[in-house]
């Protein structure tokens, strides 16, 4: 079974960068598109961004024009640069592996911070 890890979340102010990075524990067969999710206390899981196998990437509302998605396929990694944080950027980030065949996989999430 596939493992996900997540790393390189913390506490930043307003206006700074982080980068997640998220690493399969083995090479993925069937993957279809691997993404990273962010859950807010007190609100729903929502899509930040994805990549599929093709490359082809989707942000959602809130990442649009200030994250970036990218992945390493040597690696089996994805990474996420956020730049331009605000205070409600604030939340649990989870990768997500999403394959043809099988179960979805989460990680276990790496949290941000953002405040002054």
């Amino acid at each position: 079974q596939v493992h996900l890890t997540e790393s390189g979340g913390g506490l930043v102010q307003p206006g700074d960068s982080l980068r997640l990075s998220c690493a399969a524990s083995q090479t993925i067969p069937h993957m279809l598109l691997m993404g990273w999710y962010r859950q807010a206390p007190g609100k729903e899981r929502e899509l930040v961004a994805s990549i599929s196998s093709g490359g082809v990437t989707n942000y959602g509302a809130s990442a649009k024009g200030r994250f970036t998605i990218s992945r390493d396929t040597a690696e089996n990694a994805i990474y996420l640069q956020m730049d331009s944080l605000k205070p409600e950027d604030t939340a649990v980030y989870y990768c997500k592996l999403v394959v043809l065949i099988g179960s979805d996989t989460w990680g276990q999430g790496t949290r941000v911070t953002v405040s002054s």
